[in-house]
């Protein structure tokens, strides 16, 4: 199979969860557009590059820095700036959200927006996923099959958690900020399942799955409990 044909696989492969939430968000009513879902989608993919640019910019000499160094490279370097650069597109999407819809314009965020907000995230992570599944396969690495299937749960879970954050940082910055932190420490964990050698591969994949699972639940919830007060809660 010619190396176009495998990118344009491993693409199909990394769509599959981003297809699969939008059947799931058509079936639970949820007011989601066709074409606000692919314009979450778009700005997921897209903070792949401030991302990228960060990772580029961070100091070589701290990830090279003794014993610490494969931690500052896993947990700063890759996992903190990924989190980051989706942080600040979601920060970009919500901005402009709040330009065209009112709800999103009172400085007490409600609980759907929340909500809303770790919607959002979830797609945007699964937007970050295919654009790096092309990235990972025009490199060819050595982990590329297992990132295949596991990248996209990971990235749809982490950024359910930096979605909600970035609708909360002016209503509430500790828990926002726990949030983030929380998708930080999650990106950072499976990384380090991953490459490091004496791990089993299957715990990367329990992780990323276990995770994407609690923000679904928490979602499905929160769209069932509409009118409770802590719909937006997202659990760890």
């Amino acid at each position: 199979m010619s190396g176009l044909w495998v990118l344009i696989l491993l693409i199909t492969i990394s769509s599959i969860p981003a297809a699969a939430a939008y059947i799931w968000f058509r079936l639970a009513r949820y007011p989601f557009t066709l074409v606000r879902f692919l314009f979450t989608l778009l700005i997921g993919a897209a903070a792949v590059f401030p991302a990228l640019f960060l990772q580029e910019i961070f100091p070589a000499s701290f990830a090279a820095a003794g014993r610490w160094g494969i931690f500052i490279e896993i947990f700063l370097r890759i996992a903190l700036t990924e989190e980051l650069s989706r942080l600040l597109m979601l920060f970009l999407m919500f901005w402009i959200s709040s330009r065209l819809e009112p709800r999103f314009r009172d400085s007490s965020v409600s609980s759907g927006a929340v909500l809303h907000g770790a919607a959002a995230g979830m797609v945007a992570g699964f937007g970050f996923a295919i654009i790096e599944g092309a990235i990972f396969g025009a490199a060819d690495t050595g982990v590329l099959l297992l990132r295949v299937f596991t990248a996209a749960p990971l990235h749809g879970a982490c950024g359910s958690r930096v979605g909600s954050a970035a609708v909360m940082f002016r209503s509430n910055p500790y828990l926002a900020l726990f949030r983030f932190l929380a998708a930080t420490a999650i990106h950072g964990v499976y990384n380090f399942m991953i490459i490091m050698p004496g791990f089993p591969s299957i715990v990367a994949v329990l992780i990323a799955l276990s995770a994407l699972l609690s923000s679904i639940v928490s979602i499905r919830n929160g769209w069932k409990n509409k009118g409770i007060e802590n719909t937006g809660v997202i659990t760890l």
